[in-house]
């Protein structure tokens, strides 16, 4: 039997259902792991959390970031050299 007083529980509450990651916790977490720095419970979380096509996508949009301002600051070197 439900309570009546209590309201329905959303999805995203459910105990079984892990909550979904934030774009700035995927990009975080995409962060680090470019460094090589991650703590064990934080990839743990990340694991539950994260689904693998926004680590996929964030990890292309910021290795495109990454190489566009390398290939800015050679520009902006070669330049003034």
């Amino acid at each position: 039997m439900s309570d009546p007083d209590r309201p329905p529980e959303s999805p995203s509450e459910a105990p079984g259902k892990p909550k979904s990651a934030s774009l700035l916790q995927v990009i975080s977490a995409v962060s680090w792991s470019f460094f090589g720095i991650r703590k064990r419970e934080a990839m743990s979380r990340d694991v539950v959390n994260i689904k693998p096509q926004h680590v996929i996508i964030v990890g292309i949009v910021l290795a495109a970031i990454m190489v566009l301002a390398l290939i800015a600051l050679v520009r902006f070197i070669t330049r003034t050299a």
